[in-house]
């Protein structure tokens, strides 16, 4: 696995690897990490193609989902840990 590039962004790492005719797409925030998976085709073959993926609707739905993450890992630290 190679990493094909990463995308600025000010709060969220994100970084995009290709592997094997596939590109992963990896956004982290606090410890948290989401992994998006595509297939190489005939619309999608490089990494500026996977970087108009990540529009504002995308970054939006994931810091979202980052929030109901950090929640769910509180959640069960203080259900069992605590």
């Amino acid at each position: 696995m190679r990493i094909a590039g990463t995308i600025d962004h000010p709060i969220l790492k994100i970084t995009v690897m290709e592997m094997n005719n596939r590109y992963v797409l990896k956004v982290e925030f606090n410890l948290l990490e989401q992994t998006y998976k595509f297939n190489e085709d005939d619309q999608l073959r490089s990494f500026e193609d996977i970087q108009k993926m990540v529009d504002e609707g995308f970054l939006q739905e994931c810091i979202k989902r980052f929030g109901e993450m950090n929640k769910t890992r509180g959640e069960t630290y203080l259900r069992n840990i605590k």
